[in-house]
């Protein structure tokens, strides 16, 4: 299938038209034309190298909403016309442990991520959603819920199971206790969820600048992590923190924040951390934890949330051409919403 993009060609992220070719439709696959594309912080640090060396040229983007207009013979849970969605892997084993309970971005052999890395079957290099269709097989594909503005819900895919899957995997319920640590891309969605699970939710942020947009959301307010009396005053005050600073940090600034047996979950940064101090651990009890996105089945369950409580990403929709200047705006940090690639403008905005 003859398709276009956007895509990187070396590691200045810049982003230019691309004109290239998706694989055969192969029985167990479905054909999307791509409606809407989110643009997620780590695609940016994909592209950049900033995680290692990319095989250029490369076409980011998995938080994917589209509909299906073509599926194989052996497709059995989609049809055309359908209104469909795409997260951040689109391949497993499917035999180990891991797949079989649903915990396939733990494959024991490895996941096959939306883009960038080697197809199971032919090898070729997979190419995200910043592009006017895509293939995908069944099993990775996921219903939109109707109740769900399909021009919003693409960060659902990404922003919303990367803080869904530990809010629900340390049990955050009713009456718990949340910390988030950061009101950006992630931040906004955790408290969002958070929220509608219960919860009495606290933004922790170095400044208050943001309050009333987290009051907005469903926060209590906020914490200021630069205000010493205020983070001691609030000592062992969190059943659980989630973590989503996408850059280094000192954790040993939020840990004693947890009550006894409290978690801190990271879910922003990606590599080297500051170190910390060990005895808010042990003399609390409290752990410091990881979270990667979620399954299949566990991102279904957040898009079906999503659409039962009403929850959308706050959005800003641009045109595929502006990925260059979301790029800039993600790498300064000043971004306090998703940006969203309206894809139905890509073939003029590209040609």
């Amino acid at each position: 299938m003859k398709t276009i993009g956007y895509a990187a060609h070396s590691s200045d992220a810049h982003m230019v038209p691309y004109h290239f070719e998706r694989r055969d439709l192969r029985r167990n696959d479905v054909a999307i034309e791509i409606l809407y594309s989110g643009v997620c912080h780590s695609d940016l640090h994909t592209v950049n190298g900033d995680w290692g060396p990319q095989p250029y040229p490369l076409v980011p983007g998995h938080e994917i909403v589209g509909r299906v207009i073509e599926v194989g013979s052996d497709v059995e849970n989609y049809n055309v016309g359908d209104n469909v969605a795409v997260g951040c892997m689109v391949d497993s084993c499917q035999d180990c442990d891991q797949c079989h309970s649903h915990e396939e971005q733990f494959c024991r052999n490895g996941m096959t991520p939306t883009y960038g890395a080697p197809d199971r079957i032919s090898g070729e290099t997979t190419q995200g959603g910043y592009s006017k269709h895509i293939i995908v097989r069944e099993e990775f594909v996921l219903s939109v819920p109707d109740a769900l503005d399909i021009s919003k819900a693409a960060p659902i895919l990404c922003a919303g199971i990367t803080t869904y899957s530990p809010l629900r995997s340390w049990n955050v319920t009713k009456g718990s206790r949340v910390g988030v640590i950061g009101l950006g891309g992630l931040g906004h969605m955790a408290v969002k969820l958070a929220v509608a699970m219960g919860a009495e939710v606290t933004v922790i942020s170095r400044s208050s600048n943001k309050e009333e947009e987290a009051k907005a959301i469903g926060a209590k307010g906020i914490l200021v992590s630069k205000d010493e009396d205020a983070m001691d005053a609030a000592a062992s005050s969190f059943d659980f923190i989630l973590d989503t600073v996408p850059v280094k940090h000192d954790v040993s600034v939020y840990t004693p924040l947890l009550d006894v047996d409290g978690t801190l979950t990271i879910v922003g940064q990606v590599g080297p951390m500051d170190e910390f101090m060990s005895w808010p651990l042990i003399g609390g009890r409290r752990r410091v934890a990881g979270s990667l996105i979620g399954g299949i089945k566990e991102t279904q369950e957040v898009l079906d949330f999503c659409a039962e409580h009403n929850i959308h990403p706050e959005c800003k929709i641009i045109k595929p051409s502006e990925i260059n200047d979301a790029f800039e705006h993600l790498s300064k940090g000043d971004v306090a919403y998703r940006f969203v690639m309206d894809m139905s403008q890509l073939a003029e905005d590209a040609a």
